[in-house]
C-alpha cells in the first residue's frame, strides 16, 4: 500500500477527477475543505438526497459552499462547464447519474484547464469517463479495535500523471486535517 498521499491529494488543479463508492461524498467534502475560495456543488433535482451545507461544517465553512439543483444531467454538465471555465471558484463538485461520454468528459477537462479550477465528479460505480485525470474509490473502513467511524480506504484506481495506490485515511474534525493511518501491525 502506497503511503505518499500528498502527491495525489488534494486534487490536481485545472483538471477534473472522479470518485465513487459509499464514501465518495466524504472524499468530495475533504477536497472542498483543502482548497481556498468558494465551492460549488451541483446535483440533479430528482435525486432524493439533499445536500445540507451545515452538515459539512466538520470539513469546511458552510458559508463558502454554493449549491445548484438542476433538472437533468445535461443542465448539470452545462453549469459545471461554465463554472470551471470561469475560474473564480476553488472547486466544482458534480454528482452524475449516468456515464459521461468522451465528448462530455473532454469538455469538462478543457473548461477546467481554461479556468484553472479543479473539478470532481461523484459517479456511480463502473461509470467513469476516459477523460478523467484520476478516479478514486472511497469506502468506509470499519475498525473494531478503535471504534473509529471516520476511517476510510481511498483507492486511486486511475491516474493519468502518476502511480496508483490505496490509503487508509481518517478525518480529524478538530484540526480539519486528513491523516494517513497505518494498517494494524505496521
Amino acid at each position: 500500500m502506497s503511503r505518499n498521499l500528498s502527491t495525489s491529494f488534494p486534487l490536481r488543479p485545472a483538471r477534473v477527477h472522479e470518485a465513487y463508492g459509499s464514501a465518495a461524498p466524504v472524499l468530495a467534502a475533504v477536497a472542498c475543505g483543502q482548497v481556498e475560495g468558494s465551492l460549488f456543488w451541483i446535483t440533479e433535482n430528482w435525486l432524493p438526497e439533499r445536500l445540507n451545507p451545515l452538515g459539512l461544517s466538520t470539513f469546511l465553512d458552510p458559508a463558502r459552499l454554493l449549491t445548484a439543483r438542476t433538472g437533468s444531467q445535461i443542465d448539470s454538465l452545462a453549469i459545471a462547464e461554465e463554472t470551471l471555465r470561469d475560474g473564480s471558484l476553488g472547486l466544482v463538485v458534480l454528482e452524475t447519474t449516468r456515464p459521461l461520454n468522451l465528448r462530455e468528459g473532454r469538455r469538462l477537462q478543457l473548461a477546467a484547464k481554461a479556468g484553472g479550477t479543479p473539478g470532481l465528479c461523484i459517479i456511480p460505480e463502473g461509470m467513469g469517463s476516459n477523460a478523467a485525470e484520476t478516479r478514486w474509490k472511497a469506502e468506509p473502513l470499519p475498525s473494531l479495535e478503535s471504534r473509529d467511524s471516520t476511517l476510510m480506504r481511498w483507492n486511486l484506481k486511475k491516474n493519468k500523471s502518476g502511480t496508483l495506490g490505496a490509503w487508509d485515511v481518517r478525518w480529524d474534525a478538530e484540526t480539519r486535517r486528513l491523516h494517513v493511518v497505518s494498517p494494524a501491525g505496521e
